[in-house]
């Protein structure tokens, strides 16, 4: 499970949102600059997106569930 993200401000939150629904997720620069892990990406992401919004953009980054990234 992850941790509990930093505690952001509504801008930062908005912000997040906005450059991980970009075309081309630049998630270690999100990551590093608003200091989240990639589990906190995600269920910062799952809280703050409505339901179908949030399928949607695990759809457009291949991102599943519970499934490890390939990391090679």
């Amino acid at each position: 499970m992850a941790k509990p993200a930093p505690r952001l401000s509504a801008a930062e939150i908005a912000r997040v949102i906005e450059i991980a629904w970009d075309d081309h997720p630049p998630f270690n620069a999100v990551l590093l600059s608003h200091g989240l892990s990639e589990g906190q990406l995600v269920a910062l992401l799952k809280r703050e997106l409505t339901p179908n919004a949030y399928k949607l953009w695990v759809q457009r980054t291949g991102m599943k569930r519970g499934a490890p990234r390939n990391r090679r």
